[in-house]
């Protein structure tokens, strides 16, 4: 067993990977025709070439759930979708004793930019060939799970262009070394990187020793920018993962700030409550489907009140809008023809036949966009954020950079934070 207190070489269970699970080369482009990874996840004790009795219950209901990334699969997702190909089926095979866990379903989410294609349930976003990603945290997988997204960034040509594809999967509040092994296990069956965010250095280290040893390929996306922190700071890391029961949990002003802000958010949905406006921090305007709603969710979980204003031909906008700070309105304007695809799936979703509304038609669209691009114009004082092909969190620091720099006058934009 591999652990901060026994040394690797004890660890008698483990035996050099079957032909199955061999070492693969990093993530290249390769063609889609390679044949379907099989997944299994083996619960801990259980594998094929000890002969180990079949596992306890209790080493069932333990056993290690794979839930898919659904932020980081999209990039799987919009190469097939651009192929016009609908996600394959990789159901994978699981073994028995991973079939009878009480363990929960897979989560998935979809998301705009995925060419509005709804997955049906109990498909699985893996695409078949893909290279496999392990991400493994001792807490929730946010910091490891954005940090791939942001290097996956670099690959999408590849993805779209040439024909490959990864598959992401966030092991999360990973906090013993039995789970570690199960994951750096299947990891080499499947012939997947291991990426890592482990808070205790001797869990860390171990990790780093089992993946050498079972020939997986592996990065600590944590540990050279706690050294470096360490370093300018002189100060050692306590070493303790956020969520540990050891750490001091304290309810901070941050905390009860943030979630004031989300439910002002909420109330000031959709233009409810203009009179309210002037205690908002920031507000959003623009037509129908600019992602004013999202875009206010997101800013809201960082503390900021925001409240949206829709941008209707026919309808004015409240007084209190143009009473307000104006340094505190962003405009949000986006293409017409992306604008009118994103309408169509929701006029579609809503069930609306066509012909039985303008609200996705071309003509109607560049009115309404027309009609903003005057309003905007009549306030000069109001930054517009073309939305065209960004994501949430790009906007997001476009407005907070914008805010924080007409509030606090930085002589270069910034983004400040105090701890």
């Amino acid at each position: 067993m591999i652990g901060s207190a026994k040394p690797l070489a004890v660890a008698a269970p483990l035996q050099p990977p079957s032909p199955a699970g061999r070492r693969l080369a990093p993530l290249f482009c390769a063609p889609d025709s390679s044949p379907a990874l099989t997944r299994a996840v083996e619960s801990p004790g259980q594998s094929q070439s000890d002969g180990a009795p079949p596992p306890r219950p209790d080493e069932v209901a333990s056993s290690l759930t794979r839930r898919a990334s659904p932020q980081l699969s999209r990039w799987s997702r919009l190469r097939t979708l651009r192929s016009n190909r609908r996600p394959g089926l990789d159901r994978g095979v699981l073994s028995s004793a991973s079939s009878s866990a009480s363990a929960p379903p897979v989560t998935k989410t979809s998301r705009p930019e995925d060419g509005a294609v709804a997955v049906e349930d109990g498909e699985d976003d893996d695409v078949p060939g893909g290279k496999s990603i392990y991400i493994v945290s001792d807490g929730t997988g946010w910091t490891a799970e954005h940090s791939v997204n942001a290097a996956l960034g670099q690959f999408e040509h590849c993805f779209v262009d040439r024909g490959c594809a990864v598959n992401t999967h966030l092991f999360s509040m990973i906090n013993d070394m039995d789970r570690i092994l199960e994951v750096i296990k299947q990891a080499a069956k499947e012939g997947a990187l291991v990426l890592y965010t482990l808070a205790d250095p001797s869990m860390a280290e171990s990790a780093k020793k089992a993946c050498d040893f079972w020939g997986v390929p592996s990065t600590d996306v944590l540990r050279p920018t706690v050294e470096a922190i360490a370093s300018h700071m002189g100060v050692a890391p306590s070493g303790i993962p956020r969520s540990s029961p050891s750490r001091p949990c304290q309810l901070t002003e941050d905390y009860f700030r943030r979630i004031d802000a989300i439910d002002f958010t909420i109330k000031q949905d959709d233009g409810a409550q203009p009179e309210n406006l002037n205690r908002a921090d920031i507000v959003l305007a623009g037509v129908s489907r600019t992602g004013k709603t999202p875009l206010s969710i997101y800013l809201a979980q960082k503390g900021y009140k925001v409240a949206n204003v829709p941008i209707v031909m026919g309808v004015n906008l409240p007084k209190t809008l143009f009473e307000i700070s104006q340094d505190k309105v962003f405009g949000l304007t986006i293409n017409p023809v992306v604008l009118q695809a994103i309408r169509k799936t929701r006029a579609k979703a809503l069930g609306f036949a066509d012909g039985q509304s303008n609200y996705a038609e071309m003509d109607h669209v560049r009115q309404e966009l027309l009609h903003a691009n005057q309003i905007f114009a009549q306030n000069p004082m109001w930054p517009v954020i073309a939305v065209t092909g960004k994501a949430i969190e790009e906007t997001a620091a476009v407005v907070v950079r914008i805010y924080l720099d007409r509030k606090q006058k930085y002589s270069m934009p910034r983004i400040s934070k105090r701890y």
